[in-house]
């Protein structure tokens, strides 16, 4: 075969390979664009000089988002939505700040563990309530919102408790290497790599995207569906755990209504990190992006004075907008491939 011709052939790989490419990751390199861009327009909008302190206000608040975009990425890369993991971020933070608050370090980090592995059965039992009831997943997440509610408010009526100085300073005021890098932001990477690498390349990992992609298909090829699942909810409560955990480091206290808000802005955060509602389409790096940035808005927003209730609406029509890129690019490519 002619020279030509092997650089023709090698020309067509290499085209096949940046599309596939641009594909797989073209969404996620886009949230962290706008990531970069609204941190640039952060840093140039105040009148202030801009510093650690900043980075590491954003990186406190962002930590129990991501850790719940996480959650959620799962159950709906596998097929399903949690709506209860707000409230049982609430549960773990309320019982962490109620029973930790006289612990020595060793014992509250102990303790935190075991609540982890509580957190994954609280998540694998939602899933064998789906998948032994065969009730659509939206509605007995949502009637396990309602348990976690309850529960916690059983724990604490009233914002209260506390934890170890030690661990609060962990995250709110420890840096790794320079002041530029919070401790809260390391323990987040490390965590969700530790989590999530080992079971993406995992047998489990193919069987997650496998069950959301085609149910039926993963079945006939030999997929455990009904185990698949209620790992998926294991995982999501495992997340969720973490994120109350890092709630309750970040206040320092507990609220049994802390984790009501980060339900909602879990799936935005999904919507908003490349994840397909429909299942078997994403990962975890797209949607921790989006926390930030979701993060990042509300707080550009208040450094500029806009009302609360402007900022939710400014924050929803970001998430629509997106919403409708996804669907015109996912049309596109429907239309490319017929």
């Amino acid at each position: 075969m002619s020279d030509p011709a092997v650089s023709a052939i090698g020309e067509s790989r290499r085209q096949l390979d940046l599309r596939r490419l641009a594909r797989r990751h073209g969404w996620t390199v886009a949230v962290f664009v706008l990531l970069f861009l609204i941190v640039l327009y952060w840093r140039s909008s105040t009148a202030v000089p801009w510093g650690p302190f900043d980075v590491q206000s954003v990186a406190i608040d962002a930590m129990p988002l991501a850790f719940a975009a996480c959650g959620q990425a799962i159950a709906i890369i596998s097929g399903g939505i949690d709506l209860s993991i707000g409230s049982l971020m609430g549960l773990v933070n309320v019982v962490a700040a109620r029973w930790m608050v006289s612990m020595s370090l060793r014992e509250a980090i102990f303790f935190m563990i075991l609540i982890v592995l509580a957190g994954a059965l609280a998540g694998a039992l939602t899933g064998t309530l789906i998948v032994v009831t065969r009730v659509a997943d939206i509605i007995v997440t949502l009637a396990m919102l309602f348990v976690w509610a309850g529960a916690a408010l059983a724990v604490m009526t009233i914002p209260g408790g506390g934890v170890p100085p030690r661990l609060g300073t962990l995250v709110t005021v420890d840096t790794v290497f320079t002041t530029w890098v919070p401790a809260a932001l390391v323990i987040l990477i490390v965590v969700v790599a530790a989590l999530w690498i080992p079971i993406r390349s995992s047998r489990l990992g193919l069987a997650l995207y496998a069950v959301g992609s085609n149910r039926n298909a993963a079945y006939l090829a030999g997929v455990n569906v009904a185990r698949t699942r209620i790992a998926a909810y294991a995982l999501s409560g495992t997340f969720a755990a973490l994120g109350g955990l890092a709630l309750t480091m970040a206040s320092g206290i507990g609220d049994p209504h802390a984790g009501d808000i980060y339900t909602l802005n879990s799936v935005a955060a999904v919507v908003l990190g490349g994840v397909s509602l429909l299942g078997g389409v994403g990962g975890l790096i797209g949607p921790i992006a989006a926390a930030f940035v979701l993060t990042l808005v509300k707080t550009v927003l208040i450094i500029k004075g806009v009302d609360q209730n402007w900022a939710q609406v400014i924050q929803g029509t970001l998430i629509v907008v997106v919403m409708m890129l996804g669907g015109l690019a996912l049309r596109q490519k429907g239309k490319s491939g017929t």
